[in-house]
C-alpha cells in the first residue's frame, strides 16, 4: 500500500448493520473468514461469491433474508479478501470447494443448508448439490450454467468458447496474474465494468473491492480456474434439490440458452430471467432477492 493510499478493512466494518459480524471457521484445513448474520437457530443460508468478488458481493442480500427468518453465512472463499490462500492450484479443486461449503455448514451445527452461489461460486453450489446432494435444502444459482451443461456447451458452441477465452488464458502460468496485478489491478476493475451495467459499481465499491484484492493477490484467483480444469466431474447429472436459476441475459461471458439447458438437469427447477440485466443480476434487480426468500421459504 502506498503512503497516499488509504487504508480500508474488508470486514463487515464495511456495513452498517451492527448485527452483521464477522467470524473465523477452520474447516477442511483452512482457515475463512465468514460473515454471519440472523438467529442462529433460525434456517441457514450459505451464500457463494464468485471471481472477483469477495463476501460483500452479497451485500444486499443479507439483511432481506434475515428479515426473512433465516441465519445466514457468507464466507469469502478460500484464497479471497479474509481468508486464507493455500499454495497450489490442487487445493482450488472443486472437491476442495465444496468440502469446505460443507465444513462450514458443520459448524453451524447443521447437517444440511439452503446454497446460493453467483459465478463461480454458483459452480460450487451445483457441485455441492451434485456430490452431497443431502446437504443441500433448496439451491439458489446465479449467472452460472450447469457443469454438464457448460462442458457441452464449450463442445459445440465456438461463440461460448469465445466468450470462455479468459479460462483458458488462467490456464498459463505467471502471465494471467501479471495481467491481472499490474497498474493497481486495473484489469481486474474492467473485469467489473464490462460485466456489468453502468453504475452497477461505483468509485467507492471498487476501492473497496481493491482493498479485498490486495489481501491474498491475484493468484489464489487464478488457481480457482486452474483448479476447475483439474477436477473430476461430478459422478451425477442431475440435481434433487428445488432449484431456482437466475439469469441476466445480458451476460458478457455466458449464452443465455445454458440457462435454460440447465433447468433440464434438475428434478424440480423454476428459471427466472431478467432482460436487460448483466452477469451481476443480484446486483441490478431487487427481484432476485425477493425471487430467492420465495424460493428458499
Amino acid at each position: 500500500m502506498s503512503p497516499t493510499e488509504t487504508r480500508i478493512d474488508t470486514d463487515t466494518s464495511l456495513l452498517t448493520d451492527p448485527d452483521v459480524e464477522s467470524d473465523y471457521r477452520d474447516v477442511n484445513g483452512v482457515r475463512l473468514h465468514v460473515v454471519t448474520a440472523g438467529d442462529p437457530d433460525a434456517p441457514l443460508v450459505v451464500l457463494l461469491h464468485g471471481h472477483p468478488d469477495f463476501w460483500y458481493g452479497w451485500r444486499d442480500q443479507i439483511g432481506p433474508l434475515v428479515e426473512a427468518g433465516f441465519r445466514v453465512l457468507v464466507p469469502d472463499q478460500r484464497g479471497c479478501n479474509l481468508s486464507e490462500a493455500p499454495d497450489g492450484i490442487d487445493a482450488y479443486r472443486l472437491s476442495e470447494l465444496t468440502a469446505d461449503v460443507r465444513e462450514l455448514i458443520r459448524s453451524e451445527g447443521r447437517e444440511s443448508a439452503h446454497v446460493v452461489g453467483h459465478d463461480f461460486g454458483g459452480f460450487v453450489a451445483w457441485n455441492v448439490a451434485l456430490r452431497r446432494p443431502a446437504v443441500v435444502d433448496r439451491l439458489g444459482i446465479l449467472n452460472v450454467p450447469h457443469p454438464t451443461v457448460y462442458r457441452e456447451t464449450l463442445r459445440s458452441s465456438l461463440r461460448q468458447v469465445l466468450r470462455s477465452w479468459y479460462v483458458w488464458f488462467y490456464q498459463l502460468p505467471a502471465l494471467p496474474e501479471w495481467a491481472l496485478g499490474r497498474n493497481d489491478m486495473a484489469n481486474m476493475v474492467e473485469s467489473l465494468e464490462v460485466t456489468s451495467k453502468p453504475g452497477t459499481f461505483d468509485e467507492e465499491t471498487i476501492e473497496r473491492y481493491r482493498a479485498a484484492w490486495r489481501h491474498t493477490g491475484v493468484e489464489p484467483r487464478v488457481n480457482w480456474y486452474r483448479g476447475f480444469r483439474r477436477s473430476e466431474p461430478p459422478s451425477a447429472d442431475v440435481v434433487s434439490p428445488s432449484t431456482l436459476i437466475c439469469w441476466g441475459e445480458d451476460d458478457v461471458a455466458l449464452l443465455p440458452s445454458m440457462a435454460e439447458d440447465s433447468v433440464g438437469y434438475c428434478d424440480d427447477a423454476r428459471l427466472r430471467t431478467f432482460p436487460d440485466a448483466s452477469h451481476w443480476v443480484h446486483h441490478e434487480r431487487e427481484a432476485v432477492t425477493d425471487a430467492l426468500v420465495r424460493h428458499l421459504s
